[in-house]
Formats: structure tokens, sequence, C-alpha cells
């Protein structure tokens, strides 16, 4: 191939990937989300606000004591009229979800609380849950503009503008009180296991507290 052949398709090469980018950015803007470059976590301290919430069948519940206590938890923060990331991390939680099976439900619950609570009633929650969600043990929370405030900033979530917003996953359990934080698109089977390591915790803490019963 010659010079200029070789300069004309670098050119159209680098013109592909401006449109392609183009296109991406504006997405992007439309949705309210600028994707992130790369997964991360970190340990979380969190904390539950005492407010009432509603889910996407309209029942009034308190995130703590409803939900969280006594359970692991795997919890997302979306909106309905996101159209690029909150998609992604929804099916993300479904993938969650079908790894863990049965589970969920009974030691594991999943979460999913709407940021955009002024549009996302839990009808519209109901509607875009079908998307995702398959069996029991998911709840799709909204509620007040105050009681979502309040419960994002104890979870550390709060950004207080939508376009500002990066996809982020909660994983913990609610009686040990130990969270992780997963910034980005996170490998659903790299959740699964945190629930695993949680649920296996649990179990080494049960057998420990037998065992020093049963002593002299």
């Amino acid at each position: 191939m010659n010079r200029f052949a070789s300069t004309g398709m670098l050119t159209l090469c680098l013109l592909s990937l401006g449109v392609q980018h183009a296109n991406a950015h504006s997405a992007d803007e439309h949705a309210g989300h600028k994707a992130p470059a790369s997964s991360t976590q970190e340990h979380a301290q969190v904390k539950f606000a005492n407010v009432p919430l509603l889910d996407q069948n309209g029942k009034t519940v308190r995130l703590e004591q409803d939900l969280v206590q006594g359970k692991i938890v795997v919890m997302s923060f979306i909106y309905t009229s996101c159209t690029t990331v909150c998609p992604v991390v929804s099916s993300i939680m479904g993938k969650v979800q079908k790894q863990l099976g049965a589970r969920v439900g009974e030691e594991v619950q999943l979460v999913s609380i709407s940021i955009d609570p002024q549009r996302d009633d839990p009808k519209r929650l109901q509607d875009y849950a079908r998307t995702f969600q398959r069996g029991p043990g998911w709840s799709w929370l909204t509620g007040s503009p105050q009681s979502i405030n309040e419960t994002l900033k104890g979870l550390g979530s709060f950004s207080g503008d939508l376009k500002s917003h990066q996809p982020l996953i909660l994983v913990g359990d609610g009686d040990s009180r130990h969270w992780m934080r997963y910034y980005g698109f996170t490998d659903p089977a790299l959740l699964a296991k945190e629930v695993e390591k949680l649920s296996g915790l649990r179990t080494h803490a049960k057998h420990t507290a037998i065992a020093m019963e049963q002593q002299p």
C-alpha cells in the first residue's frame, strides 16, 4: 500500500472514530450520564435514613427495617428516563439475580432506588422493572424528593444533579454492616462473589458462636 493510500485509510478511521465518539457523547448527555472509564471498588460506611419510601407495588417501606436487616443486599441507583447507563446497571443487577438464583428473596435482597422521584412513581418503576427482573426479592424504590435525598445522602450516592450521577452499586450485609461500594460497570460475577463472601462470613460466625456456646 502506497503512502497516499495509507494516509487515506488513517483519515477514514479517524473520522469514523470521531463520529462514534460524537454519537456516544450526544447519547450520554441525553441520558444525563457520562459512561465510566473503568470499574473500581472501596469499603463503604453507610447510614440508613429512617424515612418512608414506596416500592414498585405502591407499598410503604423503610429501607433498613424492611429490606436490609437480616439480608445480604445488592443495591443500585437508577432512573427510568435514563437511556444508556441505567439500563446497563439494571442489566448487571438482573445477571446477579440470575447467578444467585433462589437465594434472592431469601438470604439476598436486591434494591434499586430511583434518583428521579418526581417522575418515577411506583407504576413507572413497575413497568421498568419488567425488562430486568426475573423472580422475587428485588425491590424498586421511590418516594418524596426529601425522603429520597435523605436516603441517597446516607448511602453516599447523592449528587443533586442527574447529569453528575455516576453508576454505583453497593453490596453489604445488613447485620454485620460490612459494605463495599462499586463504581462503574462492574462484572456481575464480581458482585455475586462478594455476596458469596459475605454469606461465608455469616456461616463462619454462626459456627463460631455455636462452638463457643458448647464449650464447658
